[in-house]
């Protein structure tokens, strides 16, 4: 696939900018980056890019080829975003990349269009100035999963970077880790009926409390890590089936979003959950088969107590642009790269302090859950992470990216990328081992 043709131009924080609003003119939800896909490959394509393709998936790949000998550096923002909700919510519109009070607003100005706009021209700037290639690998799904990104880095075939830039948002801070997401389906079993006869059925909702009793004691009993925190577990939806509110319904579907730390596996979270909501549920079973018992005429009191309930990874059914359909796990790794790892150190100096005052920058985890899961947490490559934005406008109407911060962001990647090319063509890694 290849962009639409465009005049050679030299790269600059400028041009950046005015990428990144053409970006978010763009919506991109995932499955739906195609027309993104077209604007990106035509500004690697002006830029002056060595190679430039997309794979099996649509995600894009540009390539700036170095002067031979160095360490190959992958730098990545995922091309999809999340909805933008009602736009009258917004002060700004959130697709129009409006310039106003020093910011960049709109969805995608921080997560992760600005960050790509950057990361595209900062690999154009550094061309015949570093030793080593440096990929720039903007891929497809990060918001459901990292899809694109499993993809990209697989194993038969896959890019395989010395280290890896992801383009979240820091506020200027390195990112060495995050933990991961997982969803996770608890589905209660019952038997239907008519509202109006609830004798009849076994209404699947009578287990909901004790599923959600067994959830809290799961909650409270979360590891913790001394660098990413505790991890954590909540429910955040009930779904019922049939959805017909004078139906009782035969199926209930118990939602739990879980951050997981490194190491974590889908059999074993799954596992843990069975375990919890076990005795709550013997206990809401013995308590329907004594309250059934003295009742004659009922034929669903002897059911009552045996209503199934499956503990099962949440899936997905995702189709890429290109056509390719696949099941997915809705799951992102966590990661954590050793803060004293060469790499880490040799990117905190080059990036330094915002203040002006020297020192290092500060080394970090995301609060959020990145494509750096798959890269380290999965494939063991070095991962870090950099770009200008503060978290907390991530997924909201206030979305924005404040321009001198970006323009201190784009100038300290000049810096980053060679200083961590050095440090890995140099130095042995220490990566969190892949979970």
């Amino acid at each position: 696939m290849t962009g639409a043709t465009a005049a050679p131009r030299g790269p600059s924080f400028d041009g950046a900018i005015a990428f990144a609003q053409d970006l978010i003119r763009i919506p991109s939800l995932p499955g739906e980056e195609e027309s993104l896909v077209h604007r990106v490959i035509a500004e690697m394509e002006a830029l002056g890019y060595d190679e430039v393709r997309t794979d099996e998936l649509g995600s894009v790949v540009g390539v700036v080829r170095g002067g031979g000998g160095g360490a190959t550096v992958m730098l990545s923002a995922h091309l999809d975003m999340v909805a933008a909700g009602d736009p009258e919510e917004w002060e700004y519109p959130p697709f129009a990349g409006v310039i106003a009070g020093g910011c960049l607003h709109g969805r995608g100005a921080m997560d992760i269009k600005g960050p790509l706009a950057i990361q595209t021209h900062v690999a154009a700037a550094l061309k015949g100035q570093v030793a080593g290639d440096i990929i720039v690998a903007h891929p497809v799904f990060e918001e459901r999963g990292g899809w694109g990104m499993d993809h990209l880095t697989r194993p038969d075939g896959g890019l395989r970077p010395d280290v890896v830039i992801i383009g979240e948002s820091t506020h200027g801070d390195i990112a060495i880790g995050h933990r991961g997401r997982c969803e996770v389906e608890i589905v209660a079993q019952g038997l239907a009926g008519h509202a109006s006869a609830p004798d009849r059925a076994r209404n699947a909702l009578d287990l909901v409390p004790a599923i959600l009793a067994g959830v809290r004691d799961l909650a409270a009993r979360q590891a913790s890590d001394d660098v990413l925190g505790r991890a954590s577990v909540v429910a955040t939806g009930i779904d019922a089936v049939p959805a017909s509110l004078n139906v009782i319904p035969d199926r209930v579907t118990v939602t739990l979003d879980w951050r997981i730390l490194p190491g974590d596996t889908v059999d074993s979270l799954l596992a843990r959950v069975r375990e919890s909501i076990r005795p709550h549920l013997e206990r809401s079973r013995a308590g329907a088969r004594r309250d059934g018992a003295g009742r004659a005429g009922n034929p669903a009191d002897g059911e009552q107590a045996g209503g199934a309930v499956e503990v099962r990874a949440a899936t997905e059914r995702q189709r890429a642009y290109t056509g390719i359909e696949e099941e997915r796990l809705i799951l992102s790794p966590g990661f954590l790269m050793d803060p004293s790892d060469p790499i880490v150190t040799a990117a905190a100096k080059a990036v330094g302090t915002r203040n002006g005052k020297g020192g290092a920058a500060r080394v970090r985890p995301w609060t959020f859950a990145t494509d750096g899961g798959w890269t380290c947490g999965v494939r063991g490559i070095p991962t870090l992470g950099f770009a200008p934005g503060e978290e907390r406008h991530a997924h909201t109407n206030t979305e924005r990216l404040d321009l001198e911060e970006a323009r201190w962001g784009y100038g300290r990647y000049l810096e980053l990328v060679p200083a961590v090319q050095t440090a890995a063509g140099s130095t042995p890694v220490s990566p969190s081992a892949p979970s």
